[in-house]
């Protein structure tokens, strides 16, 4: 970390005063007047004017006595305790903390509106980062404007107009001034008017105005520009009265100079009811008394290397551009100064993850004779593939270790990642421990324990796990059988849904924790299900998702974990081919259909819905899976979906696996999980109201067999993301590349519904896939930082500013 402005100006008044009462040598200027040249830097700070008045004060009443005076002692010893108090980490803290109400011109209702939009406090209007800069340094001839053009143009007032109307049943006061210069005239337009911009806008004043340039009949139009009142103090907001009833003006309090607007201005977000100027105003405000006590805990060697400004001047940089400051960087965060404040934000969330690894590095775990099982690896009625037995063999490594394992399985649908968790549970239950393996749903689980059950049937009866099945839909005398096999180590693996997690079951000796699908999961889910291991030493945790991540996304999400990675499908998996069917190519869509039933093979359509929906237009699994068996009679149709019961979705897709269905209506239950070999067509019925990591999961159901397979997708209309999301589907089968397709089109806080379930940090400056270059340089630098100093305890101000920022957040995701 490095001290602040602030900081290093008081450490200098303190050194001063210390040279003064002679503590030290004072070298350079005479004592009393280095005590004067250290005030003028501390005065000359973004700080709140009332510290700088205090200051003063303390620094005059000690000049005011006479020297070796009791007066004069006591003035010292004031300041000097001042001066302490000032130079903490704690005092910036509660000063940032501040209610905005701190700032001038924000009342208690205000101050409520603001914090209810997460705008409460002064630290967070200063990283309230503008969305979008207006560039006024051009002023444009009002008669070369052109429509559609924006602009910033000053003119004169040559008349106005002030009308009364009535437009949807609303009374509008609609205002209306004609500006004009040597080259032509513009009309400024207002709907909703105050008394006081009507009142500043008299013929003859000179104004700036800034807006997009619209034809309104035979003329030139700006509607609700922003104005700017020249040659005197009077600077109305053209937004009028705010929602409180307060003036929404945000005038200067000095006049402002004939060129005060002709610079780049911040465009922000604003909060309802608050006039993009008045926020602007506040804004500056407290950027101008507090920026100055935002410290930088970015390492010195990097921000210097990187060429990077301190906090405080990054954030006046980038609420305030300078005058030659190039728009386009400002605008695509890619200025310095918005690097500076990016990286910070991004170096104390990488700091959390790399100090909850090494915790993990530090926790008992259960060190597995991983020798153990390595011989049911030419039991299965497959080879590995190289990219399997290279994950297989990290799994493996970290079993061995006595530290519990954290690691991220990914691979895309089909690559075999079940095969490779299976292989793993078989290393802790030939040791002599248990295994969990949870999956999101119930049809998933169900699917597990059927692949899992086939898997071991090829083992040999010395390293054959002894399987069982934990859904909350059991019936509850089989629920109950199989908690107490469970406790009394009567199970070896054990596969199911959030039931593992409930209070009432005990696996004693476990040592390996499978979380498939874990972005489904909740922290909580996830930690109770590491937290059951054997007495105090923590199981193993390996979770693993078939939607890819892309790697920016990953080392943010799960910065603590190991990743393995599962880059290739198995021999003779052929990519499944895709085509897009619109309104229209419903006889192109039921000939693929008879086809693939022609050749014996199966197919899956997918419907968004059970039900028809009043809200919106879309057909029903239910009603789609009457019209395909009326369509298809010599094949048989089955329904799944989320409302069946255990028992009738376990028999629709026993018969589908079996061969007996040969069209299998659903729902998005059989997203993931599902391996029928012989199916080999996926239809996908109103594609665009899928998300783009559904549909890749969907396509992956098919062609998982020697046969070739095909993905329809079915689109009915949609707008432009989903046209991109299709688009995508489209252009490639490669799941890193959709997942990073999808991160551009929802951008991070949607992506897997990661806001939703946990697992997103709240950035409040960054953002993951503007910010990409970013995050690993910010990780290098955090997971160096811990390596120096495992706990910071020689950086304690370091340590809870991590706290501060995410240790709620990240105190829980203990598996990912």
């Amino acid at each position: 970390m490095s001290a602040t402005p602030w900081q290093r100006a008081i450490a200098e008044l303190r050194a001063a005063l210390g040279a003064a009462r002679g503590d030290e040598a004072a070298p350079g200027l005479p004592d009393e007047a280095r005590l004067r040249d250290a005030l003028a830097r501390a005065l000359a700070l973004c700080v709140p004017p009332e510290l700088r008045d205090a200051l003063a004060r303390r620094v005059d009443a000690r000049e005011a006595a006479a020297p070796g005076s009791d007066a004069h002692a006591l003035a010292t010893r004031e300041l000097a305790r001042a001066l302490e108090e000032w130079e903490s980490d704690a005092f910036a803290e509660r000063a940032l903390g501040r209610s905005v109400e701190a700032l001038p011109g924000v009342g208690p209702k205000r101050a409520h509106g603001l914090a209810e939009r997460g705008l409460g406090r002064v630290v967070d209007l200063l990283f309230h980062l503008p969305q979008a800069y207006d560039d006024r340094r051009s002023l444009e001839a009002i008669g070369d404007l052109r429509v559609g053009q924006h602009a910033t143009v000053i003119g004169t007032v040559r008349s106005k107009r002030v009308e009364s109307k009535v437009a949807r049943g609303r009374a509008q006061r609609v205002l209306e001034a004609v500006v004009g210069d040597d080259t032509g005239t513009l009309v400024l337009r207002w709907f909703r008017a105050s008394d006081r911009l009507a009142a500043a806008l008299e013929p003859g004043v000179r104004v700036l105005a800034t807006g997009d340039v619209r034809r309104y009949r035979f003329a030139k139009e700006m509607v609700h520009p922003e104005l700017e009142r020249l040659g005197d103090g009077d600077a109305p907001d053209a937004s009028g009265a705010d929602a409180s009833g307060a003036d929404a003006s945000g005038s200067d309090a000095r006049p402002p100079a004939e060129d005060a607007e002709l610079r780049v201005v911040p465009a922000y977000a604003c909060p309802e009811g608050v006039a993009p100027r008045t926020f602007r105003t506040l804004v500056a405000t407290a950027v101008e008394r507090y920026s100055d006590l935002v410290p930088g805990w970015l390492p010195d060697a990097l921000a210097r290397d990187a060429g990077l400004p301190a906090p405080g001047e990054a954030l006046r940089r980038v609420h305030a551009p300078e005058r030659e400051a190039r728009v386009r960087d400002y605008a695509g965060f890619a200025s310095p100064a918005h690097e500076r404040l990016v990286l910070e934000e991004l170096y104390l969330l990488e700091l959390g993850l790399a100090l909850r690894h090494a915790r993990r590095a530090r926790a008992p775990g259960i060190a597995l004779d991983a020798s153990r099982g390595a011989a049911a690896d030419a039991q299965l009625p497959f080879a590995l593939t190289a990219a399997q037995a290279r994950a297989l063999a990290e799994i493996r490594g970290d079993l061995a270790r006595p530290s519990p394992m954290s690691r991220l399985l990914q691979g895309d649908v089909g690559s075999g990642k079940t095969a490779v968790a299976f292989l793993a549970a078989v290393t802790a239950t030939a040791d002599g421990h248990q295994a969990a393996f949870m999956a999101p749903t119930e049809l998933l689980a169900e699917q597990h324990a059927r692949s899992l059950a086939r898997l071991a049937a090829a083992l040999p009866a010395g390293l054959r796990p002894r399987l069982a099945r934990l859904t909350a839909s059991l019936p509850r005398a089989e629920a109950d059988a199989v908690r107490a096999r469970l406790a009394r180590g009567e199970v070896d693996l054990v596969v199911g849904t959030h039931a593992l997690v409930q209070d009432d079951v005990r696996i004693p000796r476990l040592a390996l924790a499978i979380v498939d699908e874990q972005h489904r999961f909740g922290v909580r889910q996830r930690a109770a299900l590491a937290a059951r291991g054997e007495g105090a030493r923590a199981p193993h945790a390996l979770v693993m998702t078939a939607t890819p991540i892309p790697r920016t996304l990953a080392l943010t999400l799960y910065g603590d974990l190991d990743v393995s990675v599962i880059d290739a499908l198995p021999p003779g998996r052929a990519p499944t081919a895709t085509w897009l069917a619109r309104e229209g190519d419903g006889k192109q869509v039921a000939e693929a259909l008879r086809a693939a039933l022609d050749r014996g093979e199966q197919a899956y359509v997918v419907f968004p819905l059970v039900e028809e929906s009043e809200k919106v237009d879309l057909r029903s699994a239910v009603d789609g899976a009457r019209r395909i068996a009326r369509a298809y009679p010599d094949a048989r149709v089955d329904l799944v979906h989320g409302r069946l019961s255990a028992e009738e979705r376990a028999a629709a897709m026993a018969r589908f696996e079996s061969g007996e269905t040969r069209i299998l209506v659903s729902t998005t239950v059989i997203e993931v999980g599902v391996d029928v070999a012989n199916a080999t067509l996926m239809i996908v019925e109103h594609a665009e109201r899928f998300g783009l990591a559904q549909l890749h999961q969907l396509r992956g159901r098919v062609g998982r067999g020697g046969a070739p397979g095909t993905c329809v997708l079915v689109a009915r209309g949609g707008g432009e993301e989903s046209e991109a999301r299709l688009r995508a589907m489209l252009e490639t089968t490669d799941g890193f590349r959709i997942a990073d397709a999808d991160l551009r089109i929802r951008g991070p806080g949607e992506f897997l519904g990661t806001r939703q379930s946990g697992h997103l940090p709240s950035l409040r400056v960054a953002d993951l896939v503007r910010d990409a270059r970013l995050v690993a340089r910010a990780r290098n630098a955090a997971f160096a930082t811990v390596r120096a100093d495992p706990a910071l305890g020689g950086a304690p101000g370091l340590l809870r500013a991590v706290e501060q920022r995410w240790g709620e957040r990240l105190a829980l995701a203990g598996v990912g």
